[in-house]
């Protein structure tokens, strides 16, 4: 299964500007970076991590931790997807009473950011848990809230938010399209 392209939601001068704002909000509403830290859900959402990791610190002179969080095992629907694809959770700091930040790139049904809790809530215990999103599509089967967003974009059920990254895809970009058997 394939996807067409419909449109160009973000390219990235303005990914870069959504992922700086985001960077500033986040300051703001922790009132600076102590007992800040951020968890990327793999893949694209481990990246964005990075970018708001080093946006954090060009603006506020201190790093926060950065962990990677694999949600695989943690997912409702894996047993539907046939051998899962497992990745690594990279978190090398200690989760209890901090400010946790969860990054990912798109926000649809809220099952992957249940499944992020989960997980993280089974490594430690914060202090609390934000979530950071760059794209929030709608459609939510779950009542998970973004803290801090991108970009809010109105979408059918059937289309596709595809975020890409330079590490995985070679560029920097947000594109709406429609799934196809192309």
């Amino acid at each position: 299964m394939g996807w067409k392209e419909k449109a160009l939601l973000m390219d990235e001068q303005a990914m870069r500007r959504a992922i700086t704002r985001i960077s500033f909000e986040i300051v703001e509403q922790n009132r600076g970076t102590d007992a800040l830290c951020l968890i990327g859900v793999r893949r694209r959402g481990a990246v964005l991590a990075e970018l708001v990791a080093e946006q954090i610190e060009k603006s506020e002179g201190a790093r926060p931790p950065l962990g990677v969080l694999d949600i695989t095992y943690y997912r409702d629907d894996r047993r539907e997807k046939g051998t899962p694809d497992v990745g690594e959770t990279e978190i090398g700091f200690d989760l209890n009473d901090k400010r946790v930040v969860l990054i990912d790139d798109v926000l649809f049904t809220g099952r992957t950011v249940r499944a992020a809790i989960d997980a993280i809530m089974d490594i430690g215990r914060p202090k609390s848990i934000a979530l950071a999103v760059l794209v929030d599509r709608g459609h939510r089967e779950l009542p998970f809230r973004p803290d801090f967003v991108g970009k809010n974009v109105p979408t059918s059920r059937s289309e596709v938010v595809k975020v890409m990254v330079d590490e995985y895809d070679g560029c920097y970009r947000v594109a709406i399209g429609d799934a196809c058997d192309c």
